[in-house]
Formats: structure tokens, sequence, C-alpha cells
């Protein structure tokens, strides 16, 4: 898809995810900015194949997710109106994850092998967990596996990138900025508007 209209296609799903979730849309000029950044980015020929959307909470970075989850599971679409399992972008809480690691390892593994995933609030997580004396981290291990298989894999954090490290240690800070194309967001809560 060219990058201009998948700027158009994101700027129409962000405004339907705004308006559903019960807000005035704002057209801002940082949210151009941001559109054009991620469409950019989801069209640049680079070796990127992810995306982490930075910033403080409240200011549209899990909006922007679900809006290209529309338009990624929308491109799809199979003719009898099914999405195909395997090349939709599933969108999973990263408290979700941790809990999943936890209670249901085969359906972390599946999760974690999706072609297409997208993390939400990374950083909001326990980065580690213990089970029978002994000591997981299962964001870590998921994010490593994903970089070795260079799986499609879309990030939101409250976390600044240089915080990444500073967390989840400086392999998988170095792995992401590999991997990814990082938009941070500066502007302010929207949900103070």
């Amino acid at each position: 898809m060219p990058e201009e209209d998948l700027a158009a296609g994101l700027y129409a799903a962000y405004r339907v995810e705004v308006e559903h979730r019960g807000r005035q849309f704002v057209e801002t000029p940082e949210l151009e900015s941001q559109i054009r950044r991620m469409a950019h980015a989801l069209t640049a020929p680079n070796q990127k194949y992810g995306l982490m959307l930075c910033g403080p909470v409240g200011n549209g970075k899990t909006t922007f997710i679900r809006a290209v989850q529309k338009i990624l599971n929308m491109c799809n679409l199979r003719t009898e109106g099914e999405y195909p399992e395997d090349y939709r972008l599933a969108m999973v809480d990263s408290k979700v994850l941790a809990k999943t690691y936890a209670d249901n390892i085969d359906e972390f593994n599946r999760l974690a092998g999706l072609i297409m995933l997208a993390i939400d609030d990374l950083g909001q997580e326990p980065v580690e967990l213990q089970m029978y004396g002994n000591v997981y981290r299962p964001i870590v291990d998921l994010l490593g596996r994903r970089y070795d298989k260079q799986q499609f894999t879309m990030i939101t954090t409250n976390l600044a990138p240089n915080e990444i490290g500073e967390i989840y240690g400086g392999r998988i800070a170095d792995r992401l900025a590999e991997m990814m194309d990082i938009i941070v967001f500066e502007n302010s809560s929207y949900r103070r508007m």
C-alpha cells in the first residue's frame, strides 16, 4: 500500500477508534505528524520489522495500534469474510502475556509465534516471574524469539527508549533498536481534554 494511502487509512481508522471510545476527535499538528511517521515506518523499504510507540500515558499510542490492527486485518480478509488467524495482527496487553506465561505456556508459545503481534503497555507487567524456585523473564524471552525469527512486532510503552535497557537488559534494548522504528509521542494526554 502506498504511504499516502496508508496515511489516509490510518487517519480514518484512528478517527473511528477515538469516536468508538466516546471521545471527540481532535485534529492537531502532533496527530498529523504521528500519522505521517507511522505510515512512513510501515511502508518504507528498510530492514525494520517492527514499530515501538513510546510516550506518556493517554496520548493515543494504543488507539494508533488499534487503527493499524483494523487496517492490516481488513487487508487480510478472505473472500468468505473470515480473517486467517496466522495473518492477523493480534494485540495483547503485556500483563496478560506475563500471566499467560505462568498459567498456560502453550498459549504463550502460540502468541509468541504469531506472524504479527502487538504488545500493549510494555513495562506494566512483572519483568520476572518465580515459578517452582526458578526465575523466568517471559517478555524478554518473547522479544528475543521474535527478534530471532524477524517477526513483525508492534509495541506501545510509557517507557522512554533509554529505559528499555534498564528494565529488560542491554541485549533486548539493542535488538529492539535494530528491529523497530521508534516513534516518540510527546503530546499531552487526550484524556484531559
